[in-house]
């Protein structure tokens, strides 16, 4: 079982519906799980070492490497160092702080998220070393995943890691998209953007991971190994855009403004050799959980795999659904449950010079049950499906239509806790906390709510 609290969330509340929805989620992080879906793609038999469409002869390559970074990637090395053995030459990947595991010929390293750390920087630079030595026969399978642009840090020339930081944790409580994020730190960046791709030219690479962002577009999940859509002119405008411009350090306005066309980053691959293949998506998690609620004979559907926008604002539309379904039987019939995929995100005002512990989906889960209808039996359950929602050790929160009468007994005042940006307290009180862990996979943000009759 990926939920480790699964007694706790049981002994209160909407016990049935609340199995229900955990149920759902166990089936869809089994469904996005990298290293049974990495066994799927690659295998060796007869001499032969198949990646999806793409066909390698053992004998007539040289060394075999494996590189890469962030919070799916471990699963996809272990899968390919299973399935390689002896002919793997040998490989270094960078993963969290709190992943306590190691392999054989992989070197296993860990380091700072979300905000990129001096271990990352370390690690960082051995990865270059290991991809600068490349040959044309060499093949370098990459397992980048959604974390490494904040675990493999390696600024520019003239921007140091303590500005990027600086500008990651402006970016990172602004409101701005993943996509505009990356647009910023690609271009602070040596690696990130295709640089690493050009740096492991002439060998092959072959990109095996696991889709975080909405639409699966490579070079916001991947990009140190891929071309770039992305450009300076983006990035600039996104600190213009959430007003950060002016209070990033010196060293990002110049680098961003002053960039020559030769510093671009990766636009195409020219003779570059690289495939890749995304195993996991949000799309496959979004199915698996309604496939299993189907199962329970709700009436499942998927409302979208592409949901974006403030935690609380979707929070309050995602409940009024669950309204319209209790009392009127639309846009589904009772039993129902839908289900919606995709990151929302919180952002905090840099004038709020204290707030809490919480993250997007545990904002999303209370408020949802702010506005729950509480005269029907509704259940809700949010999660950020790496395990890690926001800067907490909690994947996220379930509630259902007790929920803030359960509070007012225990003198919780969730909409405080909420406009404070503290709701992980509250939830953990509650006892509607999900604890999971790392999850090895990471395919962005799920929300599953059930409406009984």
């Amino acid at each position: 079982m990926y939920v480790k609290n699964t007694e706790e969330i049981l002994n209160h509340g909407e016990r049935e519906l609340r199995r229900d929805l955990i149920n759902a989620i166990e089936a869809a992080l089994i469904r996005v799980d990298p290293y049974d879906l990495t066994k799927r793609l690659v295998s060796l038999v007869d001499g032969q070492l198949r990646i999806g469409d793409n066909i390698f002869a053992i004998n007539q390559l040289g060394k075999i490497r494996v590189i890469g970074a962030g919070k799916a990637t471990y699963p996809i090395a272990r899968a390919v160092e299973e399935i390689l053995g002896k002919h793997l030459s040998d490989g270094f990947i960078i993963v969290k702080e709190d992943e306590a595991r190691t392999l054989s010929r992989i070197k296993v390293v860990h380091a700072g998220h979300p905000l990129p750390s001096e271990s990352g920087f370390k690690a960082a630079q051995e990865i270059v070393k290991i991809c600068s030595s490349s040959e044309k026969e060499d093949l370098f399978l990459a397992a980048f995943t959604g974390g490494c642009s904040a675990l493999m840090p390696f600024p520019a020339d003239g921007v140091s890691l303590e500005d990027k930081r600086e500008v990651t944790r402006l970016l990172l409580g602004s409101g701005a998209t993943i996509r505009e994020i990356n647009s910023v730190r690609k271009h602070l960046s040596r690696t990130k953007g295709g640089g690493l791709a050009k740096t492991i030219s002439p060998a092959t690479i072959v990109n095996i991971t696991v889709s975080d962002v909405i639409g699966d577009p490579l070079d916001c999940i991947t990009d140190p190994t891929v071309i770039d859509s992305s450009t300076f002119t983006d990035a600039i405008g996104t600190l213009r855009k959430h007003d950060l411009w002016d209070s990033v350090p010196s060293s990002v306005k110049n680098r961003l403004a002053n960039a020559t066309p030769a510093q671009e980053t990766l636009k195409e691959y020219g003779d570059l050799r690289v495939h890749s293949y995304i195993v996991a998506s949000n799309v496959m998690a979004a199915e698996a959980a309604r496939d299993y609620l189907k199962s329970r004979e709700y009436d499942s559907q998927i409302l979208t795999t592409s949901l974006e926008g403030e935690s609380r604002e979707v929070g309050y539309v995602l409940a009024s659904i669950a309204s319209e379904i209790a009392q009127n039987d639309r846009p589904m019939k009772k039993p129902a449950a839908y289900i919606c995929a995709g990151e929302t995100l919180v952002k905090v005002k840099e004038a709020m010079s204290q707030h809490g512990l919480g993250g997007p989906s545990q904002e999303l889960a209370a408020a949802v049950a702010l506005r729950l209808p509480m005269n029907h039996r509704v259940a809700g359950v949010f999660i950020d499906t790496d395990g890690s929602d926001g800067p907490t050790d909690l994947a996220g929160a379930i509630i259902d239509s007790q929920t803030m009468k359960h509070g007012e007994a225990l003198h919780i005042d969730l909409n405080e806790s909420l406009k404070k940006h503290d709701v992980s307290v509250a939830l953990k009180r509650l006892g509607d906390a999900i604890v999971t862990g790392s999850t090895g996979t990471n395919v962005m943000d799920l929300a599953v709510v059930v409406v009984s009759r």
